[in-house]
C-alpha cells in the first residue's frame, strides 16, 4: 500500500467516526488502488460492495479534503457511482 493510500485510509476513518453509514463501499481511485468502507471502517480492498464510486486521485483527494462536494463530482462526471445510489448519498452525507 502506497503513502498516499495509506494517509487516505486514515483520512476516510476520521470522517466515517461516528458517522451513519450502514452498508458497504468502495472508491475506486484510478491508477492507484481501491478502499472500501464499511462498518468495520475503510482499509484497503478490492472486494464486492454495495456500491463503488470511481474517480481519478485529483478528484478523490478533493472530495476527502473538502474543496470538493461528492454530488458536485458526480454531476459534473468527475465521479461515477455504480450499484446502490442509496448508500452513496449516505456515504456523501458523511462528507459534508
Amino acid at each position: 500500500m502506497t503513502d498516499k493510500v495509506a494517509a487516505a485510509v486514515e483520512a476516510l476513518n476520521e470522517k466515517m467516526a461516528g458517522a451513519d453509514f450502514s452498508g458497504s463501499a468502495k472508491f475506486v481511485i484510478e491508477g492507484e488502488a481501491s478502499i472500501v468502507v464499511d462498518g468495520d471502517g475503510a482499509r484497503a480492498s478490492d472486494e464486492d460492495t454495495d456500491v463503488t464510486l470511481t474517480a481519478d486521485a485529483e478528484t478523490f483527494e478533493a472530495m476527502l479534503t473538502g474543496e470538493m462536494n461528492p454530488t458536485s463530482a458526480f454531476m459534473s462526471g468527475k465521479l461515477t457511482i455504480d450499484g446502490d445510489m442509496g448508500q452513496a448519498m449516505a456515504l456523501a452525507s458523511a462528507f459534508a
